[in-house]
């Protein structure tokens, strides 16, 4: 399915959640106020409803309905308008998905604005329950307050097949795409979500790591001399097209980074205030904002250690 709207009204690129099933979109002030009339491609002999060309409006919540050409299959996605007021995240609320079980955390509002890799773990055969998976909330965060929580797991039978050893946890502001999980894992993890605030002056926030006991290569070979590490930094850049696990560090896009030094485990919680490091590029009219947290650093090869575990929480960008 396609979801297409006016580059005129948008901030960013549609997003379509098939696990979560909801279609982020992303408007100007206008396009809000007003309303936007979509234009959908679905599936040959499927319907939608409302159809292709509906003028649709946010008072009240918005639905669409897929129906397969039997009739007998229908899959159902909600609209969720992004909209970031504030660039502080403090992991207090989560919801589930119905599916697999697995958590993801949304804002005060219930917009979701977070995703994670734990989608493509449910694929992997990851026990479809509350708690068994890389990624979910922890009530051991700031001063006893909820936080998000990544470990890094063993590999399953299914991943094994694919030499996949680990199943590393990770969060990111942006979209897991499902449909590129097996066959292109990197191009998956989609990053970034529009930033129209002042420029960016530092990432902030809290920390905790452990690393796990034993570091293996992509081939689970023990590497006794090695020690995992985390990863945590943010990527300001020009959108609209999204930077994923392929481009992340190496696009031409990128106008500036703020990185974490992940050098030192720690059982309680470390501050960090780290200024942005800027490339030379211009910022456009449509920049975007990455957060990027993972329990093994190189991870994105399947290698680091089982067990390693990264809390975070109260994130923040703080503008000049």
């Amino acid at each position: 399915m396609s979801f297409e709207l006016s580059n005129s009204e948008t901030t960013a690129n549609t997003v379509i959640d098939e696990s979560n099933k909801k279609i982020f979109i992303y408007l100007n002030g206008a396009a809000y106020q007003n309303g936007v009339t979509p234009t959908i491609s679905i599936t040959k002999g499927a319907t939608i409803s409302p159809a292709s060309g509906t003028h649709i409006t946010f008072d009240q919540p918005v639905f669409y309905t897929v129906t397969s050409e039997s009739g007998e299959n229908k899959k159902t996605y909600q609209i969720e308008v992004v909209r970031i007021g504030s660039w502080t995240f403090n992991f207090e609320n989560w919801e589930t998905n119905p599916d697999n079980q697995y958590e993801y955390p949304v804002e005060s509002d219930g917009i979701q604005l977070w995703s994670s890799a734990n989608a493509g773990a449910a694929l992997a055969g990851v026990n479809p329950s509350l708690g068994s998976y890389p990624t979910g909330s922890t009530t051991n965060g700031l001063n006893g307050t909820k936080a998000a929580k990544m470990a890094t797991l063993a590999g399953t039978p299914t991943s094994e097949i694919l030499g996949i050893h680990i199943i590393p946890g990770s969060i990111f502001l942006g979209d897991f795409n499902i449909i590129n999980a097996f066959t292109d894992p990197l191009t998956a993890t989609e990053f970034g979500q529009p930033y129209s605030a002042a420029t960016p002056a530092r990432f902030t926030g809290y920390y905790k790591y452990s690393p796990g006991p034993s570091f293996i290569d992509q081939n689970g070979t023990a590497l006794p001399s090695e020690t995992d590490k985390f990863s945590l930094y943010a990527v300001f850049y020009n959108g609209p097209d999204r930077l994923n696990g392929s481009t992340v560090n190496t696009s031409q896009q990128i106008i500036a980074k703020a990185i974490v030094p992940n050098g030192t485990p720690a059982n309680t919680f470390v501050h960090f205030d780290i200024p942005f490091t800027f490339t030379g590029v211009t910022a456009g009219n449509s920049t975007q904002m990455a957060i990027i947290a993972t329990s093994s650093y190189q991870g994105d090869q399947y290698r680091g250690a089982i067990g390693s575990e990264l809390i975070i929480d109260s994130l923040r960008i703080i503008p000049e």
